[in-house]
């Protein structure tokens, strides 16, 4: 167990970073505004309270973030861990995925002192779960599975407007709850495109593992469900609206009638589910035992599906 010392960002590469209190870290990207962030390998940056203070020992003054570093801890020495180590700080987790760089072009600190120990020392890692991390905050390793947390958005005009209650979203948590699921986050939004992908967009950001909405996905001019879903996945999953609709079909003709659409952003699986408490039951019912594998698969909690 380690505790963070500091976190540092920088708005443009090759430029020191500075010091911050607290900040958000988004799933497969990495810290918000900071340059280094993005969708590639190295996300974040790590370095050992320890191999800095040893550098000041030196006789150079170097603040926190000098090297380039995003998150100094004391506890490890991260260098040590393996590329697969997974570290855990609340509800953030991350996944060490280089040990240490080689410098094309030497960073600020270098050109100042004429060393830096980022390249020998550091570690660099991706965001597997988003969350928020303040200075002070315990870092642990993190052997166990991914979380298996859900979440649940209800489009409904009326429901937003407390004028209906929200059994759909209820049913939907209930089976989840059952199923081992943890309820991370429920909402209640009105029929806007713009609200709906907002919400789906933090969502994900954070990385909860499956998001369901319901309510949206049939004829009215009004449903744009599946319109705000297909505008934030990156990858369809075609599969299961199309056997909730097949297997709906024996209970109602109508079932042709649904929009819904599913797929995935980032670490996520988004799944439109009808919009009344007994067709989310039934729908949910079908997908639900077969949803867990396809999300440890997303997760790299499990293999592939292949026999």
């Amino acid at each position: 167990m380690g505790i963070i010392r500091a976190i540092c960002i920088s708005e443009t590469r090759g430029t020191l970073k500075k010091g911050i209190k607290q900040a958000r870290f988004i799933t497969e990207y990495g810290i918000e505004h900071d340059a280094h962030a993005g969708r590639w390998h190295r996300q974040v940056s790590f370095l050992g309270t320890a191999e800095i203070e040893a550098f000041r020992a030196r006789g150079a003054e170097v603040a926190f973030g000098a090297f380039g570093e995003n998150i100094v801890a004391d506890g490890f020495r991260f260098k040590e861990l393996p590329v697969g180590t997974r570290l855990r700080c609340g509800d953030v987790i991350f996944e060490i995925t280089q040990i240490g760089k080689k410098c094309h072009s030497h960073c600020a600190i270098f050109h100042q002192v004429g060393d830096c120990i980022m390249p020998r020392e550091g570690v660099f890692a991706r965001v597997l779960h988003g969350g928020e991390i303040a200075v002070g905050d315990e870092l642990t390793l993190f052997t166990e599975k991914m979380p298996l947390e859900a979440a649940i958005l209800t489009a409904s005009d009326k429901g937003a407007r407390g004028e209906r209650e929200d059994r759909s979203g209820a049913a939907a948590a209930e089976l989840l709850e059952s199923a081992g699921y943890t309820v991370a986050a429920r909402a209640i939004l009105p029929d806007e495109q713009e609200l709906i992908e907002k919400q789906l967009l933090a969502w994900t950001d954070r990385g909860i593992g499956l998001v369901l909405t319901t309510g949206g996905t049939g004829f009215s001019l009004r449903d744009v469900t599946p319109e705000a879903t297909s505008a934030v996945i990156e990858r369809s999953a075609p599969g299961i609206s199309e056997a909730m609709r097949a297997l709906s079909f024996a209970v109602t003709h109508r079932a042709m009638l649904s929009r819904a659409t599913a797929g995935l952003r980032q670490r996520s699986l988004i799944v439109n589910l009808p919009g009344s408490e007994k067709a989310v039951r039934e729908c949910l019912g079908f997908i639900l035992p077969e949803l867990r594998h396809g999300l440890e698969i997303l997760r790299d909690d499990a293999g592939e599906c292949a026999r």
